[in-house]
């Protein structure tokens, strides 16, 4: 079936105008059509949809403005680029507020626009896309547990959905707890082989010397434990997909065997002589920059080009503090159980949002699970969250959480780093004096005295 071209509807009451701009679009591979004022521009649109209008201002009948209004009251995804010979800031501050993409003054220059209009076709692409992700979140097509609406965010996500109908290898790349293994769930649940099995491995766990079995299986007596045939992931997961995590730490001697597998489809198990084959997508992850392991000859070169047909880049999370709040919100009620979820004060929020999450968001919902087992009522306080010590949250944290380690050599004094260590030591016994005080190695006096120096109370 041949592409639609991209439609475009150009409204101008000089037909001196209309000419030439239909000839250049035709030249360009746009079906463009005509309307000479705005009223007609509005019957037109009533029968045909257009992915762009081009839209004078001052016409006869019905003005541009009006039309603006119109188009964008009964055709949202309908991107409109206005042209007017006057240059009136008020009237050009009303049409972008009204959702004009964009006011060129007349003359112009037909590079320009045509500049101009790549742009406008170009946003609304992305527009679309995001809706239609929206619609697979919502609608649940996709993992619940993708969420988030920061920019980084949905442009990943774009990506992968539009890869994810492919049986392309993917590689995903982004730092530890960044969610790899669940972008490679959403790939799978969103392929034609979303009701076939979904198997992973962590390269990284797995000794060497038992990698290849665990891929490709081994035959009875291949070595000395091998006391029964095992079929390998790539035969378990026929049909479906394998998630290879961490493949930078695979074996450089597993490497070759892959690579084969990834190019025949073919493999033997170990300790066997005949070729197998297994219809496998293989979906790869890691934290490493692979291509720095391929010149430190870590990781073989050929098979990094079949592993990333696709490269998914994960946004860190403190690229995306946008979803921070909707990732709390999520693991709030996680951990509720059949309860209430827990919710979190204004300055704890505040407090999450200024860290920079090195450990992504696996470390979020640690802080967040473990401030929902130790807060004493249904708010979570600052106090309630473990947060390692840093210049930065002891100057913008208030009073401070109980910090889960110290980040020795920071530009800070003794002073403030012993009384976060004994909020700390106090907050993680439940204000037990006589058990902290033994931590401490003092006695129990001293700790009081420490207490009332510091100004330290416990969080009701």
């Amino acid at each position: 079936m041949a592409k639609q071209p991209i439609s475009i509807l150009a409204v101008d009451d000089e037909e001196a105008n209309l000419d030439p701009l239909m000839r250049v679009l035709g030249l360009e591979g746009y079906y463009v059509q005509t309307a000479s004022d705005g009223l007609e521009a509005i019957n037109v649109l009533q029968t045909l949809p257009f992915d762009l209008i081009l839209l004078d201002i001052r016409m006869p009948r019905v003005d541009g403005v009006e039309v603006l209004r119109y188009v964008k009251d009964q055709h949202l995804d309908t991107e409109v680029i206005m042209l007017s010979a006057v240059q009136d800031v008020k009237t050009a501050v009303e049409c972008m507020k009204l959702g004009a993409y964009y006011y060129l003054t007349k003359p112009y220059v037909i590079d320009d626009l045509l500049g101009l209009i790549g742009r406008a076709l170009d946003w609304k692409r992305m527009i679309v896309h995001n809706k239609a992700l929206k619609r697979q979140l919502a609608y649940g097509q996709s993992s619940s547990k993708m969420i988030g609406k920061s920019k980084c965010f949905l442009e990943m996500l774009d990506l992968a959905l539009r890869a994810a109908p492919t049986d392309a290898s993917i590689l995903i790349q982004g730092g530890s707890g960044t969610g790899k293994e669940l972008v490679a769930e959403f790939l799978h649940s969103n392929s034609p082989r979303k009701e076939q099995p979904f198997l992973a491995l962590n390269c990284s766990s797995i000794p060497e010397a038992l990698l290849e079995s665990e891929l490709f299986g081994h035959e009875k007596g291949a070595f000395t434990d091998a006391k029964s045939m095992k079929e390998g992931l790539v035969e378990m997961a026929n049909g479906g997909t394998l998630f290879l995590d961490e493949i930078g730490d695979m074996a450089l001697t597993v490497q070759p065997k892959l690579l084969r597998f990834l190019q025949t489809g073919e493999f033997r198990r170990v300790g066997g002589n005949k070729n197998l084959r297994s219809d496998v997508r293989i979906i790869s992850a890691s934290n490493k920059d692979l291509r720095q392991a391929t010149i430190a000859g870590r990781f073989r070169e050929d098979l990094l080009y079949r592993i990333n047909v696709v490269t998914v880049l994960l946004p860190s999370l403190r690229d995306r503090k946008d979803d921070i709040p909707l990732l709390v919100e999520h693991f709030l009620k996680g951990h509720a159980g059949q309860g209430e979820p827990k919710r979190l004060d204004g300055k704890a929020l505040e407090l999450l949002m200024k860290y920079d999450w090195p450990g992504n968001i696996r470390e979020l919902e640690n802080v967040i699970e473990r401030a929902a087992v130790l807060s004493q009522d249904n708010m979570i306080y600052v106090d309630d969250l473990a947060l390692p010590l840093t210049p930065r949250t002891l100057s913008e944290g208030g009073s401070g959480p109980s910090r889960g380690g110290i980040l020795v050599g920071s530009a800070i004094s003794l002073d403030e780093i012993e009384v976060a260590h004994v909020r700390g030591v106090l907050q993680s016994v439940g204000w037990n004096k006589k058990t902290a005080a033994e931590i401490l190695g003092l006695s129990v006096k001293t700790l009081y005295s420490k207490i009332q120096a510091y100004g330290l109370t416990e969080a009701k």
